[in-house]
C-alpha cells in the first residue's frame, strides 16, 4: 500500500483529503505544519505528500526546499493543495521540486486525477 503524508492547518482539508486518499487505497499520515511534517519524514518517508502553502511555523514551500535539500534521501512525489493560484506561485512551486499543483477547493475527481498523473495510481 502506497503512503501520503498530509500536510495543511486545516484540520477539516486533512480530514477530506484523508477519506479521498484512503478510498484510493493510501495509507495516511497528518501533519499540520512543515516543520511536523520534516519530522515525520525524516521518521518514515512517505511516497506522497499533500502540502499547503501557507502554514504557520513552516509553509509548504519553505519545507519543500529543505526536502528536496536532503542528499540521499528517497524524495517522495509531492503535490501543492493551495489556494494560492497564481502563476508565479505555480512555478516558484514546480521550480523548487513539487510535481504537480491542485488549487483549492478540491474534490475526489481531482485528488485522483493529479495522483494518476504523477503515476501513483
Amino acid at each position: 500500500m502506497k503512503s501520503c503524508l498530509i500536510v495543511d492547518d486545516s484540520k477539516t482539508v486533512r480530514m477530506v483529503a484523508k477519506r479521498i486518499l484512503e478510498e484510493l487505497s493510501f495509507s495516511t499520515r497528518e501533519a499540520c505544519d512543515g516543520q511536523e511534517a520534516l519530522q515525520l519524514c525524516e521518521s518514515e518517508m512517505p511516497d506522497a505528500i499533500l502540502l499547503d502553502w501557507n502554514m504557520p511555523v513552516k509553509n509548504g514551500i519553505d519545507f519543500l526546499r529543505e526536502l528536496r535539500g536532503k542528499v540521499g534521501v528517497n524524495q517522495p512525489v509531492v503535490i501543492f493543495c493551495t489556494t494560492e493560484n497564481g502563476l508565479s506561485h505555480i512555478h516558484e512551486a514546480i521550480a523548487a521540486g513539487a510535481d504537480e499543483y491542485i488549487m483549492k477547493p478540491f474534490d475526489s475527481g481531482i485528488v485522483e486525477s493529479k495522483f494518476s498523473q504523477v503515476g501513483l495510481i
